[in-house]
């Protein structure tokens, strides 16, 4: 995982997203600051602006740090504060994460993840030739804990998620295509590159 920056809102996404959504929930008497009474309850209005926040990303999952085509229909919008948690944050922008379908089932309504978006830089480190994810000794106890947590949570060190990144920076090596690597696995890129390697 690596630092996010926020994307603007698209132009449509009030009249397409927040307005229909808030008018559900005054209707059915739910204050925006306020947990459903069901999960699932709230209409999913904001998968009108799924494709404009996998575009907004650059297609690139917030917590894998990796880039997926839209048309492996991988993408899902992460409700970074849970919908059934806060019942108006599930019709706001900024709010939304770009996840690949597996984080985004593994990190559910849990809030012990640390968000991309303010992230401090050099969090996480990675070793690139096993691919596993740690983190930063330079961190401070709470810090290193919350870091703990999130990649317990996300399953960042799952064997298979470790074998995708030290795969990428094989082929890097391999074939030296520095704007690919970039491009393709970010947080394996931002690490070759801190660590001397490109």
């Amino acid at each position: 995982m690596i630092p996010v920056t926020l994307q603007p809102e698209p132009s449509d996404f009030d009249q397409r997203v927040r307005q229909p959504g808030r008018n559900w929930l005054t209707a059915q008497g739910i204050a925006l600051n306020m947990a459903p009474p069901k999960a699932s309850a709230p209409p999913n209005y904001w998968t009108h602006s799924n494709r404009q926040l996998w575009e907004s990303y650059s297609g690139v999952c917030a917590y894998l740090a990796i880039f997926f085509e839209w048309v492996t229909g991988a993408a899902s919008t992460d409700h970074f504060v849970a919908k059934s948690r806060h019942a108006g944050d599930a019709y706001e922008w900024n709010n939304y994460r770009l996840s690949c379908l597996a984080p985004n089932r593994n990190k559910n309504k849990f809030d012990d993840v640390l968000d991309p978006i303010g992230l401090a830089a050099d969090t996480f480190v990675l070793n690139l030739a096993s691919g596993e994810i740690t983190p930063n000794p330079s961190l401070d106890a709470v810090q290193k804990n919350a870091a703990r947590k999130t990649i317990r949570r996300l399953r960042l060190d799952s064997p298979d998620h470790n074998a995708m990144r030290a795969k990428h920076f094989y082929r890097y090596i391999r074939g030296k295509d520095e704007q690919s690597l970039r491009e393709l696995s970010p947080f394996v890129w931002y690490e070759a590159q801190r660590q001397g390697q490109l």
